[in-house]
């Protein structure tokens, strides 16, 4: 097998539903994600969200163009103070029951997975920024944790 991690991009936190939701796009173009990808897969986004618990209400977001016609995104959000909800959704893919292959049709797969290679690495960033911000400080500074992003690069370059 051969193996090339992907692009990473990080643009800014948007809110939506309530939560504040910091971005990570990945893909192997160098030119990002289409805009009308994008723009489908932020549409679906307030279904993976979980109802407000009186944790502060952030979410990480994954969207991921794949290299087929495929598209991925993963919604990670903070509940119960310290514990991570997951919730995805997936365009193009008929292996995961996708009806098409438009990477614009976003659907709802109910599958156990969380993320695949190219997807995982923001999770350990975004733990270890929940503690340093949210979790660790006698104040907590939600402020601070969305502005606490993994550096734009490659998948690979935060080991």
């Amino acid at each position: 097998m051969s193996f090339t991690e992907k692009l990473l991009t990080v643009p800014p936190p948007i809110e939506v539903a309530g939560r504040r939701v910091k971005r990570y796009h990945v893909t192997s173009d160098p030119a990002g994600i289409a805009p009308e990808v994008e723009k489908a897969a932020y549409a679906i986004l307030p279904e993976l969200l979980p109802e407000p618990d009186g944790t502060p209400p952030a979410t990480f977001v994954v969207l991921h163009r794949g290299g087929d016609t495929g598209a991925y995104l993963n919604a990670y959000s903070w509940v119960w103070d310290n514990v991570l909800h997951f919730k995805g959704a997936s365009a193009g893919q008929p292996a995961l029951g996708c009806p098409d292959t438009d990477p614009a049709h976003f659907i709802r797969p109910d599958l156990p997975w969380i993320g695949c290679v190219w997807e995982l690495p923001p999770i350990q960033h975004e733990r270890d920024a929940w503690v340093r911000h949210l979790l660790a400080p006698e104040v907590p500074d939600l402020d601070a944790y969305l502005a606490d992003s993994l550096p734009e690069g490659t998948t690979g370059d935060h080991r």
